[in-house]
């Protein structure tokens, strides 16, 4: 017999712990946050450990709190997935999704049958570079870049970014390279990064972060979308550095090579809804979906 504690206290610890936020964790379970803290807490007490650090603010997970988050994580997504799976009440009725053209293009649109498959969910896909207004449209969520979930809206976490230097493998059959400083001898490919300055994925910035120095060759060709810039690296003209979930696929069937394992830090991607919305656990079922499939 399995000897668990009690599942609402389970599901509002994994909640606050995805949020890292007891209010927002409150506001998904359509709980009070002291009722959230009272649940946490008791948990606490059956576990006979303290899952959280609450001070200083903000609070964080405490070593036994991110031992237990990814596995109720995994464990509350598989359920959801299976309930979605044989549920009954399934409707063709579209959801409406708003996405970056690069993530549409390179993650979404080769995933969509077995999503479809898998999930029973219908995808409307409304493929824009500027972030849509979820109060204000008939999208039910969208695919957002971001450091951290915002306090509106129910956040989502989809997959961790990295960006990484790849080249087609052609272009080493041309030059080969022994080392990261060899890379800075290919010609450069950069593109326009909408997330701030300070974040970009310049050359320069991957060049101090492989101990190489500020110093680096001109850029070979500049670029103002991530797409294009992707597809130029796939056409064998330079080297770029990529977010490895947009590149994942090109990287997995070897049309792109990863060239080091030096990489900055990217953002996280979020699938992002109204709290209020009808059809959240619909969106729910695509996180978690998301999630498996990488």
């Amino acid at each position: 017999m399995r000897r668990l504690p009690p599942l609402h206290a389970l599901r509002a610890f994994e909640a606050a712990a995805r949020h890292l936020h007891f209010a927002r964790a409150a506001a998904e379970l359509h709980l009070t946050p002291t009722a959230i803290s009272h649940q946490i807490r008791q948990l606490e007490e059956i576990l006979k450990v303290k899952l959280f650090h609450r001070y200083p603010r903000p609070i964080r997970l405490s070593a036994e709190g991110a031992a237990l988050y990814p596995v109720l994580r995994e464990s509350f997504d598989r359920m959801s997935s299976a309930v979605a799976g044989i549920s009954q009440q399934e409707t063709d009725r579209p959801l409406t999704v708003s996405v970056t053209v690069a993530f549409a293009s390179l993650w979404l649109m080769r995933r969509l049958p077995a999503l479809r498959s898998q999930t029973g969910l219908n995808l409307k896909v409304e493929a824009d570079n500027q972030p849509v207004d979820l109060s204000g449209s008939d999208v039910d969520f969208a695919v957002r870049y971001a450091v951290q979930a915002q306090p509106e809206d129910h956040w989502l976490p989809l997959f961790q970014d990295k960006l990484i230097p790849l080249c087609a493998p052609e272009l080493l059959r041309q030059t080969p390279i022994n080392d990261d400083a060899g890379i800075l001898r290919l010609p450069l490919i950069e593109y326009r990064w909408k997330c701030g300055a300070e974040a970009s994925p310049s050359w320069q910035r991957w060049s101090r972060a492989a101990g190489l120095g500020a110093m680096v060759p001109e850029v070979t060709q500049h670029f103002s979308e991530e797409i294009n810039a992707i597809d130029s690296a796939l056409a064998g003209q330079g080297v770029v550095l990529a977010s490895s979930v947009l590149a994942g696929a090109a990287v997995a069937a070897g049309h792109l090579v990863l060239l080091s394992d030096v990489g900055l830090p990217g953002r996280t991607f979020w699938a992002v809804s109204r709290g209020d919305h009808p059809h959240f656990a619909e969106v729910e079922r695509f996180a978690s979906w998301a999630r498996s499939s990488g």
